[in-house]
């Protein structure tokens, strides 16, 4: 196995000694940051300015990478989320605290695909030359973003950034997937890899909006591919860690036949509705819909986006010949759209969340992911039934919250 030494230790540095070295680089970065945001009292990011643990620290970027990171975990390492309580990754913006914190860290966890467009700029500013980068979307198959009439079709492609890191630990893993699985295991570690195309557009309100790239990112909302970035995450842990690796090994393993286990469940419980259509509010579905032989629609490419006249029309073609009872918002968002055309449709509105946005310290643990994806089936399985109880989640928003 090889393993990858950070510069401190060539230098004959410990990388704990090293810390309070970044905390001052990040600590003369912030002056330039002045302007930004009063820090959070956020509890999940309380861990931001402790600098002395003696774990490993890790840092996630957003949801599910923070729940599949903590599973493979577990207590062998302080996990900590980069994005506060309700903050949407398409519209994030970095704080002091939060790039001190990277400057700090010892690993990071992405799910990469441009999700997380804010990274090069934060990475940059954080002078953390040591830092293991994990990217999960690695050897993951993926779907395009081609825009044709207005509308986006998706097409398969593997995704290997060719690096040579080969992080061989003597497993044997049979997934079943249907997709190439490079386990090459590369986990990018110059800082120069996360494909920042400048997809950023000022929609008017002050704040610059990530718009998807070449690849849709959704990946975490198939379950098969949920595997292959908690395997990506179990590598990269053991590279930075070698010495966790039993425990890193079985709390992977643990969590995986959990996802294998809610794969069964929803292909079974979909299988009758094969071929269906679904509408959701922003792009974020197709993998979900591919792994379980559904298609999708979606309104707007992004939350952010306003619906053109040409979206809502599409909408409303979809509906008229797929014979569509129910149109699915989040959490978050479309709520008030959807109210409004499924008004005009005269169709129903429920919830399908994309499971971006932690809104509680509970969401970021491990069976959030579980409770979240079954509760996305329970009521995609009533809109394909047509049960009206969807109006219900606009009326009860703490139904809402509870389903995200």
């Amino acid at each position: 196995m090889k393993s990858f030494l950070p510069l401190q230790q060539l230098m004959g540095v410990s990388r704990r000694a090293a810390r309070p070295l970044c905390a001052i680089a990040a600590s003369v970065t912030l002056v330039g940051l002045g302007g930004c945001a009063a820090e959070s009292e956020d509890p999940t990011q309380a861990a931001l300015g402790d600098g002395e643990t003696e774990e490993l620290r890790v840092m996630t970027t957003f949801m599910p990478i923070t729940q599949f990171t903590k599973a493979v975990a577990g207590d062998r390492a302080d996990v900590v989320q980069l994005l506060p309580l309700g903050v949407d990754p398409h519209d994030y913006q970095a704080r002091p605290a939060e790039v001190q914190a990277l400057g700090e860290a010892d690993v990071l966890v992405k799910n990469g695909l441009e999700m997380e467009f804010f990274l090069d700029s934060l990475i940059a500013n954080a002078e953390n030359p040591d830092l293991l980068i994990i990217d999960t979307s690695e050897g993951v198959a993926l779907l395009s973003n081609e825009e044709t009439g207005g509308h986006h079709h998706h097409h398969d492609h593997d995704h290997d950034h060719g690096h040579d890191h080969d992080h061989d630990h003597g497993h044997s893993h049979d997934h079943d997937h249907d997709h190439d699985h490079d386990h090459g295991h590369s986990h990018d570690h110059d800082h120069d890899h996360d494909h920042d195309h400048g997809h950023s557009h000022d929609h008017g309100d002050g704040h610059h909006h990530h718009h998807h790239g070449e690849y849709n990112p959704h990946i975490w909302l198939d379950p098969q591919r949920a595997i292959q970035q908690v395997e990506n995450i179990r590598d990269g842990l053991i590279s930075a860690d070698p010495d966790g690796e039993p425990e890193y090994t079985a709390n992977a393993a643990a969590f995986i036949d959990q996802l294998r286990d809610l794969d069964e469940e929803i292909s079974d419980a979909l299988a009758p509705f094969a071929g269906g259509t679904f509408v959701v509010f922003h792009d974020f579905a197709p993998y979900f819909a591919e792994r379980y032989n559904l298609e999708t629609d979606f309104l707007v490419d992004v939350p952010a986006s306003n619906p053109s006249p040409g979206d809502v029309q599409r909408i409303a073609d979809q509906v008229a010949q797929t014979n569509l009872k129910t149109l699915l918002a989040e959490p978050q968002a479309g709520e008030d759209t959807f109210a409004a055309l499924a008004g005009d449709l005269g169709v129903n509105v429920s919830i399908f969340s994309p499971m971006e946005i932690a809104t509680r310290p509970e969401d970021l643990q491990p069976d959030a992911y579980l409770r979240m994806m079954r509760q996305n089936l329970a009521n995609l399985k009533e809109a394909f039934g047509a049960s009206a109880q969807s109006w219900w989640y606009l009326e009860v928003p703490e139904l809402a919250v509870a389903s995200h």
